[in-house]
């Protein structure tokens, strides 16, 4: 099998190649290099994998390189990930996650692509109106990154053409090593203080939820998904359906620093989602995915260097 992933200088980019490539599946990476870590690439290029250095944006190029690579399947994953700087420069997400989605969603309907699969976002949810989130629950982004990420899923559902249909997959909290900075989830903010001793900051009282997922699992939700075979768009949340409160997370990271400190409370962010997690039902049942990383676990690996 021959796939191309694209943003494979990015974190779950970075991690699902290496996971391809160690099931010896033929890798085409496509990336801009613009942001992630070009280390990785190279890491990923010496273990096997062919790079095009190449835009979503630009339509020429991304159609040549795909009539010239002729993947069985697309795993596309580059994109801007930034909520606050999608809020400051909204035409560029729009561009970026919408229009250059377009564009390879058009492109491989062109070339013959059999599977397409989509890294979509809890953000196009918005705030939740029930609970645990169904895949069925109404879409009201709160940001323009969680609107151009709703749009690209309408583009890969309605202009994609081919031989089985596409996957959309609605990844909620995702963690692990390597993160990137930009992401700047919760996590990835209380490591960068606890490792240099200091308490971690919650806004609000922390009895808010998030569900966390590793990467590790949301990669293996991918390659379940190439795999299926379904008769219609198939959109499933991945996560680990289960909430946690973020002053739990905190203590428990506290806990596997070793240090004896209490969190710091400073006021809530105007906007933020109170609760949010998962009903993951639907890719148990049609992937036959579930995660496998405690979020105990997926920290202390962390913390600890094991993932390194």
């Amino acid at each position: 099998m021959k796939v191309l992933v694209t943003g494979v200088a990015g974190f779950i980019g970075s991690h699902l190649c290496r996971r391809l490539l160690d099931l010896g599946i033929e890798v085409h990476g496509l990336d801009n290099l613009s942001r992630g870590f070009a280390e990785r690439v190279k890491d990923l290029e010496d273990a096997g994998m062919v790079l095009y250095r190449a835009d979503v944006r630009n339509w020429a190029i991304v159609h040549e390189i795909l009539h010239r690579v002729k993947p069985d399947g697309i795993m596309h994953l580059a994109a801007l990930i930034s909520v606050e700087e999608s809020i400051r420069m909204p035409g560029l997400y729009m561009e970026v996650n919408a229009e250059g989605t377009r564009n390879l969603v058009r492109a491989a309907s062109r070339a013959g692509v059999r599977k397409f699969i989509y890294a979509s976002s809890a953000a196009v949810y918005g705030n939740p109106v029930k609970l645990p989130i169904t895949e069925d629950h109404p879409t009201s982004p709160l940001s323009p990154y969680g609107l151009s990420k709703l749009k690209g899923e309408r583009y890969v559902a309605s202009e994609f053409i081919g031989e089985e249909k596409p996957v959309i997959l609605r990844i909620f909290n995702v963690y692990g090593p390597g993160q990137n900075p930009e992401y700047a989830g919760v996590i990835t903010r209380f490591i960068e203080r606890l490792s240099r001793g200091e308490p971690p900051i919650i806004f609000g009282d922390g009895c808010q939820t998030r569900d966390f997922i590793h990467v590790d699992d949301v990669v293996e939700a991918f390659i379940r998904s190439l795999d299926v075979s379904i008769d219609e768009v198939l959109v499933a949340n991945i996560g680990s359906g289960r909430p946690v409160k973020i002053i739990e997370l905190a203590r428990m990271m506290i806990r596997l620093y070793g240090l004896d400190l209490e969190p710091v409370h400073a006021p809530p962010r105007p906007g933020d989602i109170r609760d949010s997690y998962a009903d993951i039902s639907r890719a148990r049942r049609i992937l036959g995915w579930s995660p496998r990383i405690g979020l105990e676990e997926g920290l202390q690996r962390i913390i600890h260097g094991e993932d390194l």
